[in-house]
């Protein structure tokens, strides 16, 4: 497929699990992707390895709760290109823990990346969005949709991720562009083992109950593949959707 020919991406979190699997995609369909990650490092990788593949890429690192940052990546992106097609905002981060034992640092911090850092990306990227009639891609979670507990910043972050994507998809529908995001169940990335660990005397029933009924998580590319897809002109007429991947939804 090459539904990204003559395309250019930024893809935050591009440095591993799911930010790598989506940059990955939508360079083996044709765009040419900045590749956006806090850790320079693994941004360098992955965009070694699309280059390695016959694509073009570039790194770039990036805090996404930074506001100068986040201007920074996208006119980065746009120098090295000429234009930004499709932004997909993959950085985030999360933990389980008692909501008594939550502090204040653990809840901003959840806050700034995954809802502050998205809503900074899409404010820098969509003048540039709207000049070519692109699209925007987020990423939520089903945890974003219904209560997950021990996971109260994470899900309020996440809450407002939907609800922004909805803003802006209703915003700026008349002016040619479409926003849209991705709301998946457990995906084995390593964001897993790193901060979603139980916390000590958690019932795992109430952690599960927000899960979805399939016997295993998601892989990277399940995920990435809904996020190409949203991003493609496949949807064009897909606008302000928060789509569910997560192999079995239980309402």
């Amino acid at each position: 497929m090459a539904r990204f020919t003559d395309k250019t991406a930024l893809v935050t979190g591009a440095g591993s699990g799911l930010g790598r699997a989506t940059a990955l995609l939508l360079a083996r369909e044709g765009a040419a992707v900045a590749c956006v990650d806090l850790f320079g490092e693994t941004a360098e990788k992955t965009a070694a390895e699309i280059s390695a593949g016959g694509g073009r890429a570039f790194p770039g690192e990036a805090n996404v709760a930074d506001q100068n940052a986040c201007r920074t990546a996208v006119a980065d992106a746009v120098a090295a290109f000429g234009h930004l097609d499709v932004l997909c905002n993959v950085a985030g981060t999360g933990k389980f823990s008692h909501t008594l034992d939550l502090e204040l640092g653990a809840w901003q911090t959840a806050l700034d990346v995954n809802l502050t850092g998205t809503f900074l990306m899409c404010q820098a990227a969509l003048p540039h969005i709207l000049e070519v009639g692109g699209s925007i891609v987020n990423t939520a979670s089903i945890a974003g949709l219904r209560g997950q507990a021990y996971a109260a910043a994470y899900c309020a972050s996440k809450g407002g991720v939907v609800l922004l994507t909805k803003a802006l998809a209703v915003e700026y529908a008349k002016q040619g562009i479409r926003v849209n995001c991705v709301c998946p169940g457990g995906i084995n990335t390593p964001l897993i083992p790193a901060g979603f660990i139980p916390p000590e005397g958690a019932e795992a029933d109430l952690i599960f109950r927000a899960s979805a009924a399939s016997p295993r998580m998601a892989e990277p590319d399940e995920v990435a593949n809904t996020i190409a897809f949203l991003a493609s002109d496949e949807a064009s007429f897909v606008n302000g959707t928060a789509l569910v991947v997560d192999g079995c939804t239980l309402h």
